[in-house]
């Protein structure tokens, strides 16, 4: 009798904690590779996955929020200061005006203000994974 009031309280106890709305998240989180990120980096196989044509133009930078639609990201703008004021989370992408043929995406600390805690250069036009270096 008692084995199957205890087996009941645990159906009803597990029920209730499901319906309490305890959900899992099983979208992953926005990483600057399309592919899984490894602790060296992304695989040279990962692409950014920003179009081109909403790149920042040569010299200039544009703070890419990973998920939102390429159409309702702020303008580029200039380097001067966008990584002390990028918002937690963000990215920051930057075209040198040197070498046209790369964008450098500076991966903003999630919880900190103005952290940079990757950088990764791509290629402009295929969004191609080339390298990280390190930030400033």
């Amino acid at each position: 009798m008692m084995r199957a009031i205890y087996g009941a309280i645990v159906i009803v106890a597990a029920g209730a904690l499901t319906a309490c709305g305890m959900q899992i998240n099983t979208t992953p989180e926005p990483e600057p590779a399309q592919t899984q990120a490894k602790a060296k980096g992304p695989s040279t196989a990962a692409t950014l996955g920003i179009p081109p044509g909403h790149l920042p133009p040569p010299g200039k930078c544009r703070v890419w929020f990973p998920g939102d639609p390429p159409g309702h990201q702020p303008k580029a703008r200039s380097c001067d200061g966008i990584e002390a004021t990028a918002p937690a989370g963000s990215w920051v992408l930057y075209r040198p005006g040197k070498d046209k043929k790369v964008v450098h995406v500076s991966e903003m600390d999630r919880h900190k203000l103005g952290l940079v805690i990757h950088v990764r250069v791509y290629e402009a036009s295929s969004g191609k994974y080339l390298r990280e270096v390190s930030p400033k």
